[in-house]
C-alpha cells in the first residue's frame, strides 16, 4: 500500500569549489603545474601573467575580487581553524543572476575528476622493442619460428622475466594462428630469446635468470673453476642458498671456505633483474622528486619557502569580463543570441575565478601546515639529527594548524620538503610515541635508529636475533615488546637473522 510521509534529513554535501579545492590540495608541485596548463589550455577566460588592468578587475591579486582569504607565497591564513571556509561563496558573485542555477559547475567538475588527463610523454627504447630489434637480426628462423618469439617477447614483463607458463602460451597461440604449436618448440624458441641481451632475459624464475647469466660469463681459465662452483651452487643447492645455509653447501660440495666465498662473491654480481636497467628515461621522469617546500637553516634561524616557480601567476580575462559588463549596463544590447553567448562567457569566468581561489587557498594551507610541522620538529631541521624527532601525528598538526585532519592528510600526502641535509617526504616526519622507563615520550623512529645501528654493526657471522635486539633496547631504556622490535625491522626492510648471515 502506498503512502506519503514527511521525514527530515540531515546531509553535508560538498560544493564544486570545494571539491576542486580538496583535489588541488593533494596535488603535488609537479602535477600541480600540469594542472595549472591544462586549465590555461582549456578555459580563455583564464589567462598567465599579471593583469595591467586597475584594481576592479578580476586580476589574482585583486583585494575586491572576492578571493578566498590568504594571498600569494608570503601571505598568512586567517580562518577560524577548520576547513570551514571552504564552504564560503566562491562565485564572482556580483554579475551572477538569479535563474542562473550552476548545475553546469558540478557537472563540469564531474568531468574532469573522471577524465584521466594525458601527458606527453618522450621515452626511450622500451625492453620489448629492444629484444625485438635482436630477433630481427636472427636469419636462421622461420615465420612460424617469429611469431612465437613474437609472442614470446610480448609476454615478458618489465623486470626481463616470462611469468607465463608455456601451456598457456600454447593455448593462446593456437586461439590466435588456429596452429597447434607444442609446449617444446615453444621451449626452443624460449630459448632463443634467452640468448639475447640483456643476460637473464626470459627466464621463468630467479634460479633459471642467474644460472642463465653464469653461463654467458666469459671463462678464462682461472675463472672457469669458480663459474662452475657458482653454477652447482645455483644449480644444486639453490634451497640451501637462499636460506643462507652454507655450512651445509660447503660441506655437501667439498669445497673449502675461501672457495665458496669467491663463487658467492660471483653470484651476487648477477643481475636478479635484468629488465630494470630500460626504460630509464621514464622511470627517471616518474621517480624524481620535486619538492614542495624549501626549509633553510641559517644561524640558528629557520624559512621555509614556497616552491611555486613552476605555477604562473594567473587573472582573469578582461576581455571576457568587460564583454560581460558591457552586456549587464547596455540593455539595447541584450538579446536572445548575446545573451547564450555572455552565459557561455559568465561559465568560463566562474570557471577561471574558482580556480584563481582555489589555487590560492592550496598555497596558504600547505604553507600553513608546514608552518607548523616546522614549529614541532625544528630540532631536526637545524641539526639533520633523526634522533631528534618528536613524537608527531596528524591530530598535533591539525591543532596547531588550524585545520581538519583530513586535510592535514592530503597536504602530506606525496609531498616533499627540501632541507640543508636532504628532501624528505612529509610523511617522514609523523611518528608515534613510546615512554622510555623514565617516563620520557620519544619516537618510535628513534628506536628504528637504534635497531639499525646495531643491524648494520652486528656480527654478520652471528647477526641478531629480536629478542637480542630486544634485550639491547630495554638495556636502554626503551621498554617494549619483542614482536614490536621484529615489527620495527619489517618497516626497515631487514631481513630476520639467518638471512643476514655471512661468512
Amino acid at each position: 500500500m502506498l503512502k506519503q510521509q514527511l521525514q527530515q534529513k540531515l546531509q553535508q554535501k560538498l560544493s564544486p569549489q570545494q571539491i576542486q579545492l580538496i583535489r588541488l590540495i593533494e596535488l603535488p608541485a609537479i602535477e600541480l603545474e600540469e594542472r595549472v596548463k591544462h586549465e590555461l589550455e582549456e578555459n580563455p577566460a583564464l589567462e598567465e601573467g599579471k593583469s595591467d588592468e586597475p584594481s576592479d578587475s578580476y586580476d589574482m591579486s585583486d583585494d575586491n575580487a572576492e578571493p578566498m582569504e590568504g594571498g600569494g607565497d608570503e601571505a598568512s591564513i586567517s580562518d577560524d581553524g577548520n576547513d570551514s571556509d571552504a564552504d564560503a561563496d566562491l562565485s564572482l558573485g556580483d554579475y551572477m543572476t538569479a535563474d542562473d542555477i550552476p548545475e553546469y559547475k558540478l557537472r563540469e567538475m564531474n568531468d574532469r575528476a573522471e577524465k584521466k588527463e594525458d601527458i606527453p610523454f618522450s621515452a626511450g627504447e622500451s625492453l620489448g622493442e629492444f629484444l625485438l630489434e635482436q630477433l630481427g637480426l636472427r636469419d636462421n628462423l622461420s615465420e612460424r619460428q617469429r611469431k612465437i618469439a613474437e609472442y614470446i617477447i610480448g609476454n615478458i614483463d618489465d623486470d626481463g622475466y616470462l611469468r607465463r607458463d608455456l601451456s598457456s602460451i600454447s593455448d593462446d597461440l593456437m586461439f590466435q594462428t588456429g596452429e597447434e604449436v607444442t609446449e617444446d618448440e615453444i621451449e626452443n624458441i624460449l630459448k632463443v630469446v634467452q640468448d639475447f641481451e640483456p643476460n637473464g632475459v626470459g627466464a621463468r624464475s630467479l634460479k633459471e635468470c642467474l644460472l642463465i647469466q653464469l653461463k654467458k660469463l666469459p671463462q678464462t681459465l682461472k675463472s672457469k673453476k669458480i663459474v662452475k662452483n657458482a653454477e652447482k651452487i645455483i644449480d644444486e643447492y639453490y634451497d640451501d642458498f637462499i636460506r643462507k645455509r652454507y655450512e651445509r653447501i660447503m660441506h655437501s660440495m667439498g669445497i673449502d671456505e675461501e672457495a665458496f666465498k669467491i663463487a658467492l662473491k660471483e653470484i651476487t654480481k648477477l643481475n636478479p633483474k635484468p629488465g630494470n636497467g630500460w626504460d630509464g628515461s621514464m622511470d627517471l621522469a616518474f621517480n624524481s622528486v620535486t619538492p614542495d617546500f624549501i626549509v633553510d637553516a641559517n644561524n640558528g634561524e629557520l624559512t621555509l619557502t614556497m616552491n611555486d616557480r613552476g605555477i604562473p601567476d594567473l587573472h582573469v580575462n578582461t576581455n571576457y569580463a568587460d564583454m560581460f559588463k558591457d552586456y549587464t549596463s547596455n540593455k539595447n544590447n541584450q538579446t536572445k543570441d548575446m545573451r547564450d553567448a555572455v552565459q557561455f562567457v559568465k561559465q568560463k569566468l566562474d570557471s577561471a575565478q574558482w580556480f584563481i581561489d582555489a589555487i590560492k587557498q592550496r598555497q596558504d594551507t600547505l604553507r600553513r601546515t608546514m608552518e607548523a610541522i616546522i614549529v614541532m620538529q625544528k630540532e631536526f631541521f637545524l641539526t639533520g639529527d633523526e634522533s631528534t624527532l618528536h613524537p608527531m601525528i596528524l591530530k598535533d598538526v591539525a591543532e596547531r594548524a588550524g585545520y581538519d585532519i583530513s586535510t592535514i592528510s592530503r597536504v602530506s600526502n606525496s609531498k616533499y620538503v627540501q632541507s640543508n641535509f636532504g628532501i624528505y617526504p612529509l610523511k617522514y616526519f609523523f611518528s608515534e610515541s613510546i615512554q622510555k622507563d623514565t617516563g620520557e615520550e620519544i619516537s618510535t623512529r628513534e628506536v628504528k635508529k637504534i635497531i639499525k645501528d646495531h643491524v648494520d654493526n652486528e656480527d654478520k657471522r652471528n647477526p641478531l636475533t629480536d629478542e637480542e635486539l630486544d634485550n639491547i633496547l630495554k638495556e636502554n631504556g626503551y621498554i617494549i615488546a619483542r614482536r614490536t622490535v621484529a615489527k620495527y625491522r619489517k618497516q626497515l626492510s631487514i631481513p630476520v637473522a639467518r638471512l643476514r648471515k655471512e661468512l
